[in-house]
């Protein structure tokens, strides 16, 4: 059932989804998905578990064998295309809290941070740093990811070329000055 509220949020968008909305795609009553998830929220919340566990698989996968500026690219080219791939599963995990460390959601979003992470060790970056290169890499990568997926880039240059020119920007960035 999450799987299917998470491929119908991609599809018509996660403020589009809806507990009745979901019940007809499944061909049920609403009333029956509450068996399953206690509401909205609970099926919002379990699409964002299950798309932080998609996402760091996706990216993990995407950066094994590289290092430096090659697995920096490899990851923020499969979080961009996870990203517009699914965008109404990945809206669903913006702003959302883990209730704690247990939380399924702080395991994946953990899982993808390290993602992230590996990338960095490619780097000279200090200890102190690495969080702030964390989220100048999440800032980055979701930033254009997003914008892409909600068609926000309407002007003429190429949107690819402008991706790799955000990944040689954030290659140079992490480099030692």
């Amino acid at each position: 059932m999450v799987a299917a509220g998470a491929a119908l949020a991609d599809e018509v968008g996660l403020a589009q989804l809806t507990m009745g909305s979901l019940a007809e795609r499944l061909g049920v009553r609403t009333p029956s998905l509450y068996k399953h998830v206690a509401g909205q929220d609970d099926l919002n919340r379990r699409i964002a578990v299950l798309a932080l566990g998609q996402a760091a698989d996706v990216i993990g996968g995407a950066i094994q064998g590289y290092a430096g500026r090659d697995a920096l690219a490899a990851a923020a080219r499969a979080f961009r295309a996870f990203v517009v791939e699914h965008p109404g599963r990945y809206a669903a995990t913006i702003g959302v809290e883990p209730s704690g460390p247990d939380d399924p959601l702080a395991v994946e979003g953990q899982r993808s941070l390290d993602a992230f992470r590996a990338v960095l060790r490619g780097y000279d970056v200090a200890p102190a740093d690495v969080d702030h290169a964390l989220r100048m890499l999440r800032s980055l990568c979701h930033g254009f990811a997003t914008l892409q997926a909600s068609n926000g880039f309407q002007w003429s240059a190429d949107i690819d070329e402008s991706f790799e020119w955000l990944i040689a920007f954030a290659d140079r960035g992490l480099r030692p000055s």
